[in-house]
């Protein structure tokens, strides 16, 4: 790339910075003028990421671009990386991060006071995150992400959004610090925090400091699968991710991928090169995964309130993809990849449409629903008074048609991306199966048949919420619903089935991408092979390639 156009992978960062520093000029009132900015951010941020989306999968044959700060070369340099996995992570995050947007101008936007700036900061981080490598700026970008994430989780006040707040704040200041010990041993012993140079000077590490690298490894481990809500680490997301207004826990949908996204990075890129089954804590990973995605299961099915089943949800999402990490087999990875991205889109479309379908109800309707089921209904009793049927409001019909594809995309039901995502990763599995021996092949059959019963429960617990929102005995009106909250959960759904249709061309992608992660040679060389130029005195060049 030349010109302007290099340049063009740091604006992911610096457009929502410069976002967030100008809504800082207005005042409180001037509500218009932040909502206006922010809106313009969003839209740059979706039009950058596609445009960095197909430089990153066209630029000779799918190379990591590397983009120096101050143009000093690796590992001196702060560096970003933009390669497929980046690439496709930032425009998950622009589309939900717009859709939420939209969807908050609504009404929520003004439930709080600095909703705008710190919308764009926690932005700002997700994409620092994704593009960084280096591991010291991955806590600066994960930090930021933090900060500005704890002031959206208690957006709108009250008792319940402040008490789920204040214990999101705790522990994510837990993982923080385990963040910091980690990165603090893993430079004690390798002396780097550049991600390719670490992964260039772990072969050279002696034997007796190999040991310190695992624990440091393991503890940094441990802080982003916390973020990603692992059992039984995850007693916190429910909670959080319930009490916060609809377009933070959208937005929340994007953030859980994030411990998600630095495992796949990390993980593959230090020890994919050992056989499956057999790369440093796979097993782990896929106990812990397997073990989520049971627990998450169970919650599910239990679930008698729909925005904890959306919030469980999340929890089937993470389990699902920390267990396929954990087999190493691009295969698996591949179809992994298509359904983090199908399952993110869809939970931030259900955590919309569920505040939609619930505002036209009255409060504890599903435990009234509930105690129908049980006890039944003494005014069905007489047949005589039976209704033979009324009319389904538009408004009704459209919000029933949205929850029906988010269910149906969630519990993977062909010919759906979920459904396309799973039986890729279930075809590795497979093929795993055939290989492997012992433990290792009883851990496979484990998750072949979890994946397989999670969606089935998916689906029953979806259809009860259905018929309890819209075709239960509780009565309820029509809910008032504007343009602006259905655009979005419909582009969320539409985008969702765009997965669909073009099952091809995306399978391709990740399937490339899960290439790269497990192959990260091209990854290394790009960032390790960058050279600077040193201006010399006589107005002569030296160049020093690294």
């Amino acid at each position: 790339m030349t010109g302007w156009m290099q340049h063009l992978v740091i604006a992911p960062i610096l457009v929502p910075l410069v976002a967030a520093a100008l809504m800082l000029f207005f005042e409180r009132r001037q509500r218009f003028a932040r909502l206006s900015i922010n809106l313009l951010a969003c839209l740059a941020n979706l039009a950058i990421a596609i445009a960095l989306l197909r430089i990153a999968d066209g630029w000779q044959g799918g190379m990591p671009v590397i983009y120096r700060l101050g143009d000093w070369p690796a590992p001196v340099a702060i560096v970003l990386v933009l390669d497929r996995l980046s690439a496709m992570m930032l425009l998950i995050a622009a589309i939900v991060a717009l859709s939420s947007l939209v969807f908050s101008l609504a009404r929520w936007h003004r439930a709080g006071t600095h909703f705008h700036p710190m919308f764009q900061l926690c932005v700002m981080g997700l994409n620092g995150a994704f593009l960084t490598g280096d591991l010291f700026n991955l806590f600066v970008f994960f930090e930021v992400m933090l900060a500005a994430s704890y002031g959206l989780v208690m957006h709108g006040s009250g008792v319940v959004r402040v008490k789920a707040g204040l214990h999101y704040i705790a522990v994510n200041l837990v993982s923080s610090l385990l963040f910091l010990i980690g990165v603090a041993v893993i430079y004690g012993v390798a002396g780097t925090l550049n991600m390719a140079d670490l992964a260039a000077r772990l072969p050279h590490l002696a034997a007796e400091t190999r040991p310190l690298f695992h624990a440091g490894a393991a503890i940094l481990g441990i802080a982003f699968l916390i973020k990603a809500g692992i059992w039984p680490l995850n007693f916190w997301l429910p909670t959080a991710y319930t009490a916060a207004s609809p377009p933070v826990s959208a937005l929340f949908a994007v953030m859980s991928k994030v411990g998600i996204y630095v495992l796949l990075r990390l993980w593959l890129m230090y020890f994919s090169e050992a056989a499956p089954g057999s790369a440093f804590g796979g097993h782990w990973l896929m106990v812990g995964g397997m073990a989520t995605l049971f627990f998450a299961m169970m919650k599910v099915l239990a679930s008698q309130d729909t925005a904890r089943l959306a919030a469980y949800s999340v929890l089937v999402s993470s389990g699902t993809l920390l267990a396929g990490i954990g087999i190493n087999d691009v295969w698996v990875t591949g179809g992994a990849l298509y359904y983090m991205a199908s399952s993110t889109l869809t939970l931030a479309a259900f955590f919309l449409l569920i505040e939609l379908a619930e505002r036209g109800r009255d409060v504890g309707a599903d435990i009234f629903a509930v105690t129908f089921e049980a006890f039944g209904d003494p005014d069905d009793e007489d047949p005589e008074d039976d209704d033979p049927g009324i009319p389904i409001p538009a408004t009704l019909a459209t919000l029933a048609l949205s929850f029906l594809a988010c269910m149906l995309m969630l519990a993977g039901l062909p010919p759906l991306a979920g459904f396309i995502a799973k039986f890729a990763m279930l075809d590795g599995v497979m093929t795993q199966v055939a290989q492997g021996t012992g433990l290792y092949r009883g851990l496979l059959w484990s998750f072949f048949v979890l994946v397989i019963v999670s969606g089935f429960f998916t689906l029953i617990a979806g259809a009860r919420a259905g018929i309890r929102l819209f075709w239960g005995p509780v009565e309820r009106s029509v809910p008032k619903i504007s343009i602006r909250e259905m655009v979005p959960v419909g582009a969320l759904v539409l985008v969702g089935i765009a997965l669909t249709v073009s099952a091809g061309p995306v399978m391709r992608y990740m399937t490339d991408t899960a290439r790269d992660l497990h192959g990260p040679s091209p990854y290394i060389d790009a960032v390790m092979e960058s050279a600077v130029v040193v201006p010399m005195g006589d107005g002569e060049t030296d160049g020093e390639a690294r």
